[in-house]
């Protein structure tokens, strides 16, 4: 796979047994606005909550696929209960090419956020798992992200997923790596 906006593959609907994971649309910005207005979501992360004009500008940026200049290519899902449909969470890939190595193997950055009245429940690593089953699938070979170093839920997921913590250190976050 080659870096370009072209050549990005599109995020498809997955599931799990418990979990629609659904291509993040613009309509998804009111019923997530609902969902993620917690400000302890942004604990570790800093901010605040979004209001749904926030996250509809947000989404519809994220809708694009790609960065404006085709280096990176964005899948974002929104997590919803498979019985309720209620929006739990949302995932997201943000895939790069690796330029040092001839074949351009893709890594993949991953980032979640579970409602908190969803959490505990191992809905992040069951989305994020099926995220990467499927990007694997696609031609992903690595896969990291950054995580507070006293986020323990975050760091169990990324556990889960085989990351392991390095001694990287972005904006007071640790980077986790895991290569195929």
């Amino acid at each position: 796979m080659t870096s370009g906006a072209s050549t990005w593959p599109v995020a498809p609907p997955l599931g799990t047994p418990r979990l629609h994971l659904l291509p993040l649309r613009l309509e998804d910005a009111d019923e997530a606005a609902v969902a993620f207005d917690d400000p302890r979501l942004h604990e570790f992360t800093g901010g605040h909550p979004a209001t749904a004009s926030q996250l509809g500008s947000r989404y519809s940026r994220q809708v694009a696929g790609s960065s404006d200049d085709g280096s990176q290519g964005w899948l974002n899902w929104t997590v919803r209960e498979r019985q309720s449909h209620a929006v739990v969470g949302t995932i997201q890939a943000t895939l790069q090419a690796t330029p040092t190595l001839s074949s351009s193997p893709v890594e993949a950055e991953l980032a979640w956020v579970v409602a908190m009245p969803a959490q505990g429940r191992g809905y992040a690593r069951e989305a994020a798992r099926a995220v990467v089953e499927w990007l694997s699938a696609v031609g992903v070979t690595s896969y990291l992200a950054h995580i507070h170093p006293a986020h323990h839920a975050s760091a169990a997921v990324a556990a889960a997923l085989g990351l392991h913590p390095t001694d990287t250190v972005l904006d007071g976050e640790v980077e986790w790596r895991r290569s195929v």
